[in-house]
C-alpha cells in the first residue's frame, strides 16, 4: 500500500510540470492555439532551442524537456481523439 502511494505521489509530481498540461492550460485565443501534440512539440522545441516555436506556445518550457519527453509523448498520444476533435472544430 504504501509503495503504491509513493509511486502516485512520485508519477503526480512529475505530471505538474508536464509540458502537455502547460501547452492545453494557457490563455491563448483559440485560433491560435496547437492542439495537437503540443507537449511534445514545445519539449522538442526547447530541446533543439528553437525560439519561434516556443514563441508560439507562450509558456515556460520544463526545466528538464527530455525527461519530459517521454512522458509528454504518452499523455499526447492518450488524448488524441480529443485534441483532434479541438483541432478540427475550433
Amino acid at each position: 500500500m504504501l509503495k503504491r502511494l509513493l509511486h502516485s505521489g512520485i508519477g503526480f509530481a512529475m505530471l505538474t510540470g508536464c509540458a502537455t498540461f502547460k501547452t492545453l492550460e494557457t490563455d491563448i485565443p483559440l485560433y491560435e492555439r496547437v492542439f495537437i501534440c503540443s507537449g511534445t512539440r514545445l519539449d522538442w522545441a526547447a530541446i533543439a532551442r528553437n525560439d519561434v516555436a516556443l514563441s508560439r506556445f507562450k509558456v515556460i518550457p520544463p526545466r528538464y524537456p527530455l525527461v519530459d519527453l517521454p512522458l509528454s509523448f504518452a499523455l499526447d498520444s492518450l488524448f488524441l481523439p480529443l485534441t483532434v476533435s479541438a483541432e478540427l472544430f475550433h
